[in-house]
């Protein structure tokens, strides 16, 4: 049995908020991430999504904090989280205030598609804990307006990610102005041979905590695959989305017009739906993952942009009306249901054209999807094709004049998906 989280040692002010938040014991993840850190190891956290690694890391950074309250540094902060996306920031940022409610931490945000003033008048007096976005963050400490010369602590979370998105320079450049005496940690979901090269670079000596081997799928989802074809994937999924037994449910596509389209026609059908995806404003998009943790909508309807940033445990589904372009994706995923301990199901719908993209997935978690036959809409022809995608560069394909290339710095998570939708548009005219 693991440890309770008093017995890990924790401040009295965490215990509390753990004891009120319903907390007991750590997951595995907490569980042996805990102690290292708290011994100021530089750590290297392996571990599927959903499986607490929030936790992990921001009680021991906020023990660290409590045990030695000086103020934060002028125009900076004491601990720095890296994360992908916005959503993925807010809910880290919500996981250091919750934790550390009895504590008091300052505690800011920082990511693109807002405004800088707020982001910038909460620099200027110093915050313990800044949550980011590689882009802004770059951005304003180009501008002057942020220094982390005086940093404690580092966190990259969802590292593989945030270089699947294109952040690789961004996060060499941050680095570059942080104090190489710091203390590091680095999660990740998936263990390409780019993380490997990134830890090596970033973690000195660090301790290695893997929960369950890289890119495997939680064993409490069930998995399956329909083939049909892409004319029929409208009333199939209206059709597994009339299924008794569904709560709420995350449907991902691929694109974020697929995404509008998609919301349109459930909404039509009298389900309460919601997009999100690039293109939302960050209000939009906070209202609507508000409105869909608060139960008023049933049905979430996302591009791979919100993979990782949805932790609502009362998702029972999760269905691909398209395949992901990057197999890695279809864990994180598939990882919105399943959490907090409980099932989940996982349906993709495959057509022949993505069946390509259903090997690649198949070959990364190390298993075939189980097949549904026994439907309306089976398609032999989509089982069996050959068909391979148009495939995906990693790089931005979106045209861009000399002096262009030369004066930009940083390509957004959204940009990047959006010259990703372009790639596809142009294969598919």
């Amino acid at each position: 049995m693991s440890p309770t989280f008093q017995e890990l040692g924790l401040a009295a002010s965490l215990l509390r908020a753990l004891d009120e938040a319903g907390y007991v014991r750590p997951t595995p993840i907490q569980a042996q991430s805990i102690p290292l850190l708290l011994a100021g190891r530089d750590l290297l956290g392996m571990a599927q999504t959903g499986t607490g690694k929030t936790a992990a890391f921001a009680l021991p950074l906020l023990h660290r904090l409590a045990a030695d309250p000086r103020p934060a540094p002028k125009g900076g902060a004491r601990v720095l989280v890296l994360a992908p996306t916005r959503e993925l920031v807010s809910q880290i940022a919500d996981g250091f205030s919750q934790f550390g409610r009895h504590q008091g931490p300052t505690v800011t945000t920082i990511f693109g598609g807002v405004s800088q003033f707020h982001q910038v008048n909460a620099l200027k007096e110093g915050v313990d804990i800044i949550v980011a976005a590689p882009g802004r963050l770059l951005d304003l400490i180009g501008q002057g307006l942020c220094d982390l010369s005086q940093l404690e602590a580092l966190v990259l979370d969802e590292a593989d990610q945030m270089l699947d998105m294109g952040f690789a320079k961004p996060i060499e450049r941050i680095v570059a102005t942080l104090p190489k005496d710091r203390h590091t940690l680095l999660f990740s979901a998936t263990m390409p041979k780019s993380i490997a090269a990134l830890a090596e670079s970033l973690l000195r000596e660090p301790a290695k905590v893997e929960i369950a081997p890289p890119s495997t799928t939680v064993d409490r989802i069930e998995q399956s695959v329909m083939f049909l074809d892409a004319a029929d994937k409208r009333a199939a999924l209206l059709s597994l989305l009339a299924t008794p037994g569904i709560g709420q449910a995350v449907v991902f596509t691929l694109t974020k017009n697929i995404a509008n389209e998609v919301c349109g026609f459930i909404t039509e059908a009298g389900i309460t739906a919601e997009a999100l995806h690039g293109n939302k404003s960050q209000g939009q998009r906070e209202r609507a993952l508000e409105a869909f943790r608060a139960g008023t909508v049933q049905v979430l309807v996302a591009t791979d942009i919100a993979a990782r940033g949805i932790d609502v445990d009362t998702v029972t589904h999760v269905f691909n009306h398209d395949l992901p372009a990057v197999a890695e994706s279809y864990v994180h995923r598939i990882g919105r249901t399943g959490r907090a301990g409980r099932s989940g199901v996982a349906v993709t719908l495959c057509d022949a054209e993505q069946r390509a993209w259903l090997r690649d997935v198949e070959r990364e978690i190390g298993r075939a999807l189980d097949v549904q036959a026994d439907h309306a809409w089976h398609s032999e022809a989509a089982r069996l094709s050959t068909l391979r995608p148009p495939v995906l560069g990693g790089g931005p394909v979106k045209e861009i004049k000399p002096q262009e290339k030369r004066e930009r710095k940083v390509w957004t998570e959204e940009e990047k998906l959006a010259a990703r939708e372009a790639a596809l548009a142009r294969k598919a005219a």
